[in-house]
């Protein structure tokens, strides 16, 4: 049979072993702020990459009037441009 000091022992012995309520609480809090500064880093990210498009499709639409431009000119001075 257990004796009560035989209890204790379990009781303190189990605090080291399993996670109490305040271990959880702390590895939440501290999952949630990990989760924040990811969230943070990724909505940089995103932004940046948006930016980065946006800038992509200008540029593209520059280069394709620059070079319609280009074969109106060829076009009046009479060179024919191979593609």
């Amino acid at each position: 049979m257990l004796t009560n000091e035989d209890i204790q022992k379990l009781i303190k012995e189990q605090k080291s072993v399993f996670a109490t309520k305040e271990d959880l609480e702390i590895l939440k809090e501290d999952l949630r702020r990990d989760f924040s500064v990811l969230q943070t880093a990724v909505d940089g990210f995103a932004k940046k990459a948006d930016t980065y498009f946006q800038e992509m499709v200008m540029l593209s639409h520059k280069v394709d009037r620059l070079e319609k431009w280009i074969c109106q000119i060829a076009k009046k001075v009479k060179i024919e441009l191979s593609s």
